[in-house]
């Protein structure tokens, strides 16, 4: 029989006195929030980073492969490259990836009612895959291509729609600046269909398009495209398919990552780690600072009962396993409730919406959550290993009391 595990239930199902009570509850009370809110901020910031890089990989996929351009822009037009069969067979020898397509951008200006803005068409073919695009469509349809010649319909925002005051099947003209000799000249395309990403960059310049028309705009042959958009299986392998793909590409291919075009908005993603960072270790000072707490006074409070045990010839060690096991029942009971606290919370967002944000500023309008459970399993074990760990300290205490002096303590 466990004798110290024995005397730790008796402790922890007794009645303790109405001081130790409270401290008890404020301890299991410091525990859960501390666990509750590591859960909830992991889950969040999961959620913020997942769905903020599937909107962007949606638009423009994962890996951009076109000509050799080193210092290309992303608002800048692509160098026209034929569509090459070799090309695509060394993309398709890789298993990370899933599928690609082509795609070119040119610049042009909408013009509604003598409103204009400027904008990048972007152009995209029958091949296109709208799966990861259709949930930003938010009315209207996608576009529809004709056998022959270009498609006359577009896909605007609704922040540019709202910009310029155009409605769903009205009809705007595009006007093109040619490279060559600087004429100007325009294509009626009526409006199929209203996007919005939330993410200002993409919303207040992309339109799409029917890729034969930047091909016509441009004096390009039908095989001539900017380039593929490539999407890969996985995103956290993206460096090590880009340098794969690099290696079996053509001299004047060249690819990129989605990262790299765009590092403002994916390093600021990854300023969030450390945000998570910084909680987990306010909260994991707080959890242990309260279970030291605790320990100390439950000590103070049973020094009699030392005493008394180190009078009928109980170790020292066992004593200490005593409140070891105490303290744990306490610090375990603190992280089962404030797992429940911190998944429920969590749980209630994915469903309910309730938690706002402002989109300009953080590109959604809803605090989203992603919930790995291997994360939150990790978070619950290492608590109650660091919290169990630190208790060593103020349990040494015991070894410096006498049972003279212990059993005289008022």
């Amino acid at each position: 029989m466990n004798t110290s595990l024995f005397i730790a239930r008796k402790l922890a199902n007794g009645s303790p006195t109405a001081f130790s009570a409270f401290i008890i509850r404020l301890s299991t009370g410091a525990t859960a929030i501390g666990v509750s809110a590591m859960i909830i901020t992991v889950c969040f910031v999961n959620g913020f980073q997942s769905l903020v890089s599937q909107k962007i990989y949606a638009f423009w996929g994962h890996i951009r492969v076109q000509h050799y351009e080193p210092n290309k822009s992303i608002v800048s037009e692509e160098q026209p490259i034929q569509k090459d069969t070799i090309v695509e067979k060394a993309l398709l020898q890789h298993q990370e990836l899933q599928y690609f397509q082509p795609y070119a951008t040119k610049s042009a200006v909408i013009d509604k009612s003598n409103n204009i803005e400027g904008i990048l068409l972007k152009g995209v073919d029958t091949t296109y895959h709208i799966a990861a695009l259709q949930p930003y469509i938010v009315s209207g349809k996608w576009i529809s291509f004709p056998d022959s010649g270009y498609s006359k319909e577009i896909i605007i925002s609704v922040q540019l729609a709202k910009q310029l005051n155009i409605n769903l099947n009205d009809t705007v003209k595009l006007y093109f600046i040619s490279d060559e000799s600087g004429a100007r000249t325009y294509r009626k395309l009526r409006v199929s269909g209203l996007y919005k990403t939330g993410i200002e960059e993409y919303d207040k310049l992309f339109c799409i398009g029917d890729l034969r028309l930047i091909q016509q705009m441009n004096n390009w042959q039908p095989s001539q495209i900017g380039g593929y958009e490539v999407f890969a299986k996985e995103t956290n392998q993206l460096d090590s398919l880009n340098n794969s793909l690099l290696n079996d590409l053509p001299m004047q291919w060249m690819s990129r990552t989605i990262r790299s075009i765009y590092p403002n908005i994916f390093d600021w993603l990854s300023i969030q780690n450390v945000n998570r960072i910084v909680v987990f270790i306010i909260m994991g000072i707080v959890a242990v600072i309260n279970m030291i707490t605790c320990l100390l006074i439950l000590i103070l409070e049973r020094t009699k009962m030392i005493g008394l045990l180190k009078a009928i010839g109980a170790r020292d060690n066992s004593i200490m396993r005593i409140f070891l096991y105490y303290a744990g029942y306490i610090a375990i009971r603190g992280v089962l409730i404030g797992f429940l606290l911190g998944i429920g919370l969590c749980v209630l967002q994915q469903y309910t919406g309730f938690i706002t944000l402002d989109e300009s500023s953080y590109y959604v309008t809803e605090a989203p959550v992603l919930i790995i459970w291997w994360q939150i399993l990790l978070i619950c074990i290492a608590t109650v290993i660091i919290c169990y760990t630190v208790l060593l300290i103020p349990v040494l205490l015991i070894k410096k009391i006498r049972p003279l002096q212990a059993l005289q303590f008022r």
